[in-house]
């Protein structure tokens, strides 16, 4: 296995600046985002695929200082109802592909994205429950109409060209659950997978080392992202786990993001870890900080320092004892 970071968490900072703490913190890999909600301030496919110079010293910035580029993200909702704001993601992650095979990174990360209620909607709308009977016919015109559709033709080019995408589940979207994932990926190919961010299985009450061996079980774990999530046990009683209040509201919320090891503890950590290697998942578990109480320099070192003995790097040894 091999330590990352998702770079948007020093998007401040130019390129190389932010490239160089990553290196001093002794870590393996970035992940970089290309467009859609992360921005695209350290990776313009625009750019990149339109100047071959540009690209090779982009490349070059990477391997100078010991980095590789585990993985692409561009997280958008290519199924919006808005076929304007639906095509702007759908371009962005077209070009993400693009830039991926000529990076010669094996993975692209997205979200499934959320249609609308039909054809003629304004916003996205997210049935969570079956009844009253229009939720369950809602979801199965949506998975139907829009999302298997959809994935089947984007996950075609992504394997015509190599790649893996790597649908975050997450609230809010389609794909959120393991078994979304597992369903869609039944229908579109096992060139779509998951990436795992256990802190968005944890306020949904999914147990993340479970999904872990569910997914895996099935070849279906492409990435894996590191994330806390501490609950508030007072919090969801009152507001449930589909919170609504803002971010901003720490005391007040049911459930908050953290950084690694403070919404669980190290053993819970390393149970991931291992549960990782159990499924033969040996790829990059890339740091990402969206931690309300610390800064970033804090929460990601923090994180680096939890998770840097955690990690399982040499394979296993022969069982001599047995």
């Amino acid at each position: 296995m091999k330590l990352g970071v998702f770079s948007v968490l020093l998007q401040q900072l130019p390129l190389e600046e932010a490239l160089d703490i990553i290196a001093s913190k002794g870590l393996d890999a970035v992940e970089l985002g290309t467009g859609g909600f992360p921005g695209n301030h350290h990776c313009n496919p625009d750019e990149l695929l339109e100047d071959a110079g540009k690209l090779k010293a982009y490349k070059r910035a990477f391997e100078s200082r010991g980095l590789m580029i585990s993985a692409l993200s561009c997280h958008g909702n290519p199924l919006h109802p808005q076929k304007e704001v639906a095509r702007e993601y759908h371009e962005s992650f077209l070009k993400t592909l693009d830039l991926a095979e000529r990076l010669e990174v094996p993975v692209v990360v997205g979200f499934s994205g959320c249609p609308g209620d039909s054809d003629d909607a304004k916003y996205p709308n997210w049935p969570v429950a079956p009844w009253p009977n229009e939720y369950g016919e809602l979801l199965t015109w949506q998975w139907e109409n829009k999302v298997i559709p959809y994935w089947k033709e984007t996950g075609r080019i992504a394997q015509d060209k190599g790649l893996k995408i790597a649908l975050e589940m997450h609230g809010g979207f389609s794909v959120h659950t393991p078994a979304t994932l597992l369903r869609l990926r039944e229908a579109a190919g096992e060139v779509i997978g998951a990436n795992l961010d256990p802190s968005h299985m944890w306020w949904q009450g999914i147990d993340p080392i479970q999904a872990v061996k569910m997914l895996g079980s099935e070849g279906a774990l492409h990435y894996f992202h590191a994330k806390d999530t501490a609950i508030d046990s007072v919090n969801v009683n009152r507001y449930g786990v589909t919170d609504m209040q803002p971010y901003t509201a720490l005391m007040d919320r049911a459930w908050n993001f953290r950084s690694v090891g403070f919404g669980h503890d190290t053993k819970t950590w390393a149970d991931l870890i291992s549960t990782l290697r159990l499924v033969g998942y040996d790829y990059v578990v890339s740091i990402e900080h969206e931690d309300g109480l610390m800064s970033v320099n804090e929460g990601f070192s923090k994180a680096v320092d939890t998770l840097k003995p955690l990690l399982i790097r040499e394979s296993a040894a022969e069982m001599w004892w047995v």
